[in-house]
């Protein structure tokens, strides 16, 4: 068996797999993310495999329900990212344990015009992390599994109570104000790399440019909420995907699943460093004795997919929107996030509507 391999950007695949397919001459198997399995699903570009449930049972569940729609299966997890704490070891000897001790130390650190715990708390992508926990949710399941997106959760106690703490960030002047809007992101960056800050929330694409800032940093997974659960985080996830028009749909599923191997997934991991989601791999020595490594695989086990959903689109704007108010004490958390719901469903309301 033969396989041709051609690499292209994420963006452009589906379109191209929506005009070569009907021709015969598209992929029979492509690798996505996970927030685009929605939309591909809705055009009937991909067709739902048929695995042993003991095979999907070796993925960690937040990675395998990823590529999971109406109760159907449609893709076989390859890499996974989230956020991970990452600390200076040169400012601080030992990462803390929980958002409140962090808390206490960065208000020591201001008073040295230093900085302790930086993090865009003003984005859902990075507050996800406290809100989900605390019972917040993006959209509640339905019967089948999937999502309802006429149910949006962003305003229910736990998320208030979530987005009232990490308000105490802000109002305690444990973040600058420059750390708010579009730019916030790049003040992060800069006050890590010029030493002023001790840690940070960031993804695995920060370890690159830190190392080469010369920063001698360490990993580890975010810290405890006060409640003492770990923070959560948003998994993307980028899986195997079989197309609809594929003219061996068996054999191509027997493809993804033969380099899906734990030998295979070993040796991409060793070439690559993209995190595999596979249970095995988390305790292989290769991750485990790799600090990066391992606080991202521990991390991403207690990650939430992103809802792969075209609704989900509607909810980025106006849920951003809400915590900027909120952190900056402009609006209380309770009235900005019940804004915040009212928008998404009206928009979500108008997306479907459009779509009809």
């Amino acid at each position: 068996m033969k396989v041709n391999l051609q690499e292209m950007p994420y963006a452009q695949q589906l379109e191209k797999l929506r005009l070569d397919g009907p021709a015969g001459i598209g992929p029979d198997v492509l690798v996505i993310p996970n927030d685009q399995l929605g939309g591909a699903v809705v055009q009937g570009l991909l067709s739902p495999l048929n695995v042993e449930q003991a095979k999907q049972d070796a993925f960690t569940p937040a990675s395998i329900n990823a590529f999971r729609m109406d109760n159907a299966l449609y893709g076989i997890p390859k890499a996974v990212e989230t956020l991970v704490l990452i600390y200076n070891k040169d400012l601080i000897d030992k990462p803390l344990d929980s958002l409140q001790a962090w808390l206490d130390y960065s208000k020591t650190q201001r008073e040295q015009n230093k900085y302790g715990l930086l993090a865009k708390f003003d984005q859902i992508y990075y507050s996800w992390g406290a809100i989900g926990p605390m019972g917040g949710y993006i959209f509640a399941k339905n019967d089948g599994g999937g999502f309802n997106p006429q149910q949006v959760g962003l305003n229910t106690p736990g998320a208030v109570e979530a987005v009232t703490f990490l308000k105490k960030f802000y109002a305690e002047k444990a973040f600058p104000a420059g750390i708010l809007g579009d730019n916030g992101l790049n003040a992060i960056d800069s006050l890590f790399t010029e030493k002023k800050a001790a840690a940070v929330i960031n993804g695995p694409w920060a370890f690159q440019p830190y190392e080469a800032a010369g920063i001698n940093y360490g990993v580890v997974p975010l810290p405890t909420l006060p409640d003492g659960k770990p923070m959560s985080s948003f998994l993307g996830v980028k899986g195997y995907v079989v197309s609809t028009w594929s003219k061996d749909k068996a054999l191509a599923q027997q493809f993804i699943e033969f380099i899906n191997q734990p030998q295979y997934v070993k040796a991409r991991y060793v070439a690559t460093g993209e995190i595999p989601p596979l249970k095995a791999m988390i305790d292989d020595p290769v991750i485990k004795n790799d600090e990066k490594a391992s606080a991202v695989a521990v991390q991403s086990a207690r990650a939430m997919a992103m809802p792969g959903i075209p609704e989900m689109g509607e909810v980025w704007g106006p849920a951003n929107a809400a915590l900027e108010l909120s952190l900056t004490g402009k609006q209380a958390p309770q009235a900005a996030l019940d804004n915040a719901v009212k928008q998404i469903k009206m928009q979500i309301e108008a997306m479907q509507a459009s779509n009809q």
